[in-house]
């Protein structure tokens, strides 16, 4: 099992940053992929970003392209997620997933979770 402790969200204005943070600890896979989801109507929880730990290749939503930047950190165990102008119906919590093997955009192929984190975007 992987544990999962995100961090960083907070109140922004619109337009502003936040990077939010997930540390991996436990038994992560070196070839696994990290994820990044948050809450959407209609949707148990909608993709936003996802990065490879031994490639690093990266996979966007379409709301995320050109304003979000996933990266890792093979070190520190830690996922990170740069959220440069955002918008307030970027508001939401945030949470980061676990799984073995390739970036896929469905939920329900992580295996494990964060608790999340608050992001909130005044307008």
């Amino acid at each position: 099992q992987v544990q999962l402790v995100e961090s960083g969200g907070g109140l922004v204005q619109a337009g502003g940053s936040l990077r939010l943070s997930c540390a991996a600890s436990g038994r992560t896979s070196s070839d696994g992929a990290m994820g990044w989801f948050r809450p959407a109507p209609g949707k148990e929880r909608e993709f936003v970003a996802a990065i490879r730990w031994s490639s690093g290749s990266t996979y966007y939503a379409d709301s995320a392209k050109g304003r979000f930047t996933v990266s890792r950190d093979n070190v520190k165990n830690t996922v990170y997620l740069q959220m440069n102008n955002l918008k307030s119906e970027d508001t939401a919590v945030y949470y980061c997933a676990s799984r073995s093997g390739v970036i896929t955009t469905i939920s329900k192929a992580y295996n494990d979770w964060g608790q999340g984190t608050q992001v909130t975007v005044s307008s």
